[in-house]
C-alpha cells in the first residue's frame, strides 16, 4: 500500500469515526490566559452582522488566504451567564470568506497552544477528502493547512470535523464561505451575515454564572439555548441589523446547528428573493415568507425596505425565541401611511362617535 493510499484510508476512518463513534470528551483544563476571557471578565464573542467582506468587484481568479486560528475562550452568552467557547478567531461565527468560482483558496489553521482539544476545519466548499478536516486536524500548538479550487459556486458552511464533530460545532465552531459565481450576485445597498446554532448547558437556560457543557444534553438533541452569532439575543440592541426605508439588503444566512433545522423567518417583511439552500445558479424563489436551513446549510435572501419600524428575526420554531434565537432589523427612514398604518382603539372609538353624532 502506498503512502498515499494509507494516509487516505486513515482519513476516511477518522471521518467515519466522527459520525459513528461517541470518543471520550478530553475536558481539558480550561485554564487558558486572561486574554482568552474570563467568567469575571468574559469576552464578547458575538460576531458583528456586518463584518463581512464586501463584493468582489475584480475579473478573473486570484488565490484567497484564509488564516484560521482556533481559540477556546470564556464569552458572554447571556445577561450575567459565560460560557466556554470554542472558536475560529475567538468569535462566533468564524470569519466570512468570500471567493469567486475559478479562485484558489489556501487555509492555514493554528490550533493556539493553551487549547485543550485537537481542532480542524471542513469546508463544504471544498472538493476533496474530509472538506479539507483531514489536512487540518492540529494538536494544540499545530499548524496545519491546505489550499482548493473554488468549483461551485455557493453559500457554504464550514466547521470543525474532530470527532465528537457535533460537540465542536456546539461549542461555537462554524462560519460560511460565500463562493460567488461568475459576475457575481445582482447589487444590494446592505448585506449581513447572520448564523444560527445551538448550546448545551447543564444549567437550566437563564442560570446565571459560568455555564457548562451538557454532553448528554447534547446527545438528546436537548439544547438549553438557541442563538444568532453565538449568544442569546445576540442581534438586539447595539448588534441589531440597520438600515433605511428605500434600501435593499442580503443577509447570508446559515445553522451551524448541530442538530436543529431553522425555519428563518422577518416578522413583518417579505424576502423578494429566496436562494434556495443556497444554490446561486438557480433561479431564485420570489415572494417567500418563511425558508426552511437544514444544518450544515444555508440560504441567501435579498428583502426591501419599504416601512420604517422594528423587524424581528426569528426562527419560526417560534418557542426558540424563549430560548435568546431573537434578533432585529432596525429600519428608519419617514412613515409610509399608504402602505402601513397602525390605528389606535382610540381613534376608533372618536371616529365612531363622530359618526353617531351625525
Amino acid at each position: 500500500m502506498t503512502d498515499f493510499h494509507r494516509r487516505f484510508s486513515l482519513g476516511i476512518a477518522l471521518a467515519l469515526m466522527s459520525v459513528t463513534v461517541v470518543p471520550a470528551f478530553a475536558g481539558g483544563s480550561h485554564d487558558h490566559p486572561t486574554e482568552n476571557g474570563t467568567a469575571a471578565d468574559p469576552l464578547d464573542i458575538v460576531r458583528a452582522v456586518t463584518d463581512l467582506a464586501p463584493p468582489i468587484a475584480r475579473s478573473g481568479s486570484e488565490t484567497i488566504k484564509v488564516k484560521l486560528d482556533t481559540v477556546e475562550v470564556t464569552g458572554r452568552l447571556a445577561d450575567g451567564a459565560t460560557y466556554h467557547y470554542w472558536t475560529f478567531n475567538k468569535k462566533v461565527p468564524g470569519p466570512f470568506v468570500r471567493a469567486r468560482v475559478g479562485d484558489t483558496i489556501e487555509v492555514e489553521l493554528t490550533n493556539r497552544a493553551d487549547s485543550s482539544e485537537r481542532h480542524s476545519v471542513d469546508f463544504h466548499a471544498v472538493t476533496g477528502p474530509g472538506g479539507g478536516a483531514i489536512a487540518t486536524d492540529a494538536a494544540p500548538g499545530e499548524t496545519k493547512g491546505f489550499s482548493f479550487k473554488a468549483l461551485k459556486p455557493g453559500l457554504y458552511v464550514y466547521h470543525c470535523a474532530v470527532p465528537l464533530a457535533a460537540h465542536h460545532i456546539a461549542n461555537g465552531m462554524y462560519g460560511l464561505i460565500l463562493v460567488e459565481p461568475d459576475g457575481g450576485l445582482p447589487s444590494v445597498d446592505r448585506e449581513f451575515y447572520v448564523m444560527q446554532g445551538e448550546v448545551y448547558t447543564s444549567q437550566a437556560y437563564g442560570s446565571k454564572g459560568k455555564l457548562t457543557e451538557s454532553v448528554d444534553k447534547l446527545m438528546a438533541e436537548a439544547p438549553e439555548y438557541y442563538v444568532f452569532n453565538g449568544a442569546a439575543n445576540a442581534l438586539t440592541g447595539s448588534n441589531a441589523l440597520t438600515a433605511n426605508v428605500g434600501e435593499t439588503v442580503r443577509i447570508y444566512f446559515g445553522v451551524g446547528g448541530p442538530n436543529k433545522t431553522s425555519s428563518f423567518h422577518v416578522i413583518g417583511e417579505i424576502f423578494d428573493k429566496a436562494y434556495q439552500l443556497a444554490s446561486l445558479t438557480t433561479e431564485p424563489l420570489k415572494d417567500v415568507q418563511t425558508i426552511t436551513v437544514p444544518p450544515g446549510g444555508a440560504s441567501v435572501v435579498d428583502i426591501t425596505l419599504d416601512v420604517p419600524g422594528e423587524y424581528v428575526l426569528v426562527d419560526h420554531a417560534l418557542s426558540r425565541a424563549a430560548r435568546g434565537l431573537v434578533g432585529k432589523l432596525v429600519v428608519k427612514g419617514e412613515s409610509q401611511p399608504a402602505l402601513f398604518e397602525a390605528v389606535s382603539a382610540e381613534a376608533d372609538e372618536s371616529e365612531q362617535n363622530a359618526h353617531s353624532s351625525h
